[in-house]
């Protein structure tokens, strides 16, 4: 049996891909390892299947589109190794990333995720994303611990026998709130998420001002879902949350105070216009 397996979904990114894999293949201090790339309906399917054939570690898996939460369970469901691993395909994991995950589970965590650093610094989207981002798993963690952190899908691990017992909600069609959703899931049970700063993943990727907007607008999309099937406020940040966010955006700069405070408006805008979609279907 392989001990560790790491689950990629993926589409459309062979390059940023292909960056991704090299760093998994260097990943050391485990037994056994084996990569799981999971192509979610890639217009380039050659290319990026030639991407994957030069990873001895790697196998491909493919679906039709059906979304990052399906195509994770995808891969779960292919897994052999006891412990399974999830990042992104525009993210590098340091060389001992799933060593670090792995100890915390064996030390007693039912799931972990580790610390995702920005891999571009000037680039002022992702550090606003980057920033959103933390402040969220950090305001979690304050107020629920270690029954209730928040651990994005891009730097998470779990046992598999957790992982088959609370599969991802496949509802999350497109990539937004379904690793929120995962977490308060395998957290209302009663199981125990830890976060071990120690396993890092390098964030790379590609944002301007539509693709920063579109992407927080999915996560309005996936906000709504979220609060409609956990109506748990436990889970909604409080006010002081929105404060906090907008005073370290304002400490780094005076764009990143913008642009965290246009993720917001989109993230109203996804949130408003999934509300009255669902409304329409009844």
């Amino acid at each position: 049996m392989t001990d560790v397996s790491i689950i990629v979904p993926t589409r459309d990114r062979p390059d940023a891909l292909a960056r991704c894999l090299a760093a998994l293949s260097a990943q050391r201090d485990l037994d056994a390892l084996e990569i799981i790339v999971v192509d979610d309906g890639s217009a380039e399917v050659e290319r990026l299947a030639k991407v994957v054939q030069r990873f001895t570690a790697a196998r491909l898996l493919r679906t039709t589109g059906v979304g990052p939460a399906a195509a994770r369970n995808v891969g779960v469901a292919a897994s052999t190794g006891q412990f399974v691993c999830f990042t992104d395909d525009d993210c590098e994991p340091a060389s001992d990333w799933a060593a670090r995950l792995v100890e915390s589970l064996v030390t007693g965590a039912d799931a972990t995720g580790g610390q995702t650093v920005n891999g571009l610094p000037d680039d002022v989207f992702v550090e606003a994303s980057e920033l959103i981002v933390r402040e969220l798993q950090d305001s979690t963690l304050r107020r629920l611990g270690g029954h209730g952190v928040f651990i994005p899908t891009n730097n998470l691990a779990s046992r598999r026998e957790v992982l088959h017992q609370h599969p991802f909600d496949e509802g999350y069609s497109r990539p937004a709130g379904e690793d929120r959703a995962w977490c308060a899931s395998v957290a209302s049970v009663g199981l125990q998420l830890r976060l071990e700063p120690r396993a890092v993943v390098v964030h790379r990727p590609a944002l301007g001002w539509r693709q920063y907007w579109r992407q927080h607008v999915r996560y309005g999309h996936g906000a709504f879902r979220f609060a409609m099937r956990r109506p748990n406020r436990a889970w909604q940040e409080p006010p002081g949350f929105y404060l906090r966010l907008l005073r370290e955006a304002l400490r780094i700069s005076p764009t990143c105070l913008l642009l965290v405070l246009l993720a917001q408006v989109a993230t109203a805008v996804g949130f408003i216009s999934e509300a009255v979609r669902s409304e329409g279907r009844g």
